[in-house]
């Protein structure tokens, strides 16, 4: 019974493959005459843009034809791979694995199967090879896992990075030799091959302006500081050590005290400042007793003013009645 599942699904994988390969061929040279006239229609008009002067218009478009260059190209690989491989059908059928000449070209059509989608045919081959094969190969070929077998011109020619620069510059100037274009390719080449700076990091113009302008600031900062007659211990990033911040603080001190003020010694000259300062810290909680002091006594004396005054009206008040009471 299983040697007549083996024969029944024997032939049933030829006769699929076999239709659908031959589906693929006829679909890909429909496709083929189709956007060889997209293309011609295409060079044509980037040759419009650059005789009337538009230069980066054809700059944009001439990927479009390099795009559509590459897929019939591929398409063209395509095709006389699943011609191959209609051929050596019957080699496929009595093979449990694929075989060695035939894996470059059942790779391809399984690499190129998800990536033509104009070509619906070809995900049906990869569908029985999977079945054949095992998903493991298909998945191998599809990855571009080492030794996958798949074609590097299929690669290539299928891959959705963005064209070069040499490539955009040389279809620019076939197309205007093509048309009889009198183009000069001066302006496009310094644009092409001009490097632009990455915006999201910065340019490198401004940066180095920036940290050029943040050295001068530093500096006033640590002049205004020392003329105002600040410590040079307030920042914790400069070093005590360091001769060229002290300097500026004897100079401070010495035209705060006068020239007949100034003292020998650096320690005398930086420590009276300091304990003028530990005294005004230490006189500061003295001065807010004072004035809560001086406030309870005025709100003391508003109290007994008030009172004075409340006696008074009450006696001001009983004089009035007794007066009455006399009449």
């Amino acid at each position: 019974m299983s040697l007549l599942n083996q024969l029944f699904n024997r032939g049933v994988f030829g006769a699929k493959c076999k239709t659908c390969l031959t589906l693929a061929i006829s679909r890909i040279k429909l496709l083929q005459n189709k956007r060889d006239l997209q293309l011609k229609h295409m060079r044509k008009e980037i040759a419009q843009f650059l005789q009337a002067g538009q230069e980066p218009i054809a700059r944009i478009r001439v990927e479009h034809v390099i795009r559509e260059q590459n897929i019939c190209d591929a398409f063209e690989i395509l095709e006389l791979f699943c011609e191959f491989v209609l051929a050596r059908i019957p080699i496929l059928e009595n093979s449990k694995e694929c075989p060695s000449e035939l894996r470059e070209a059942i790779a391809s059509i399984i690499f190129a199967a998800p990536r033509c989608s104009d070509v619906p045919d070809l995900l049906q081959i990869k569908n029985l090879l999977s079945t054949k094969y095992g998903k493991e190969f298909v998945a191998a070929a599809a990855e571009l896992r080492p030794d996958s077998g798949v074609n590097r011109a299929i690669i290539e020619k299928l891959s959705v990075s963005t064209p070069s620069a040499e490539l955009r510059l040389r279809v620019l100037k076939e197309i205007s030799q093509e048309y009889n274009l009198d183009w000069d390719s001066s302006t496009t080449e310094a644009e092409l091959n001009k490097k632009h700076e990455d915006l999201l990091a910065g340019s490198k113009q401004a940066c180095a302006e920036a940290s050029l302008s943040q050295a001068p600031t530093r500096q006033s900062s640590i002049k205004s500081s020392t003329s105002n007659g600040a410590n040079p211990t307030v920042s914790r990033d400069i070093k005590p050590g360091s001769q060229h911040i002290q300097a500026p603080s004897l100079v401070s001190n010495a035209t705060l005290l006068g020239t007949n003020e100034i003292q020998p010694s650096v320690k005398n000259c930086t420590a009276g400042p300091v304990i003028d300062a530990q005294r005004e810290t230490t006189a500061r909680p003295s001065d807010v007793l004072e004035r809560a002091r001086v406030a309870i006594a005025s709100a003391e004396r508003a109290s007994a003013a008030a009172r004075a005054a409340a006696d008074l009206v009450n006696v001001n008040f009983g004089s009035m009645k007794l007066d009455g009471t006399s009449s």
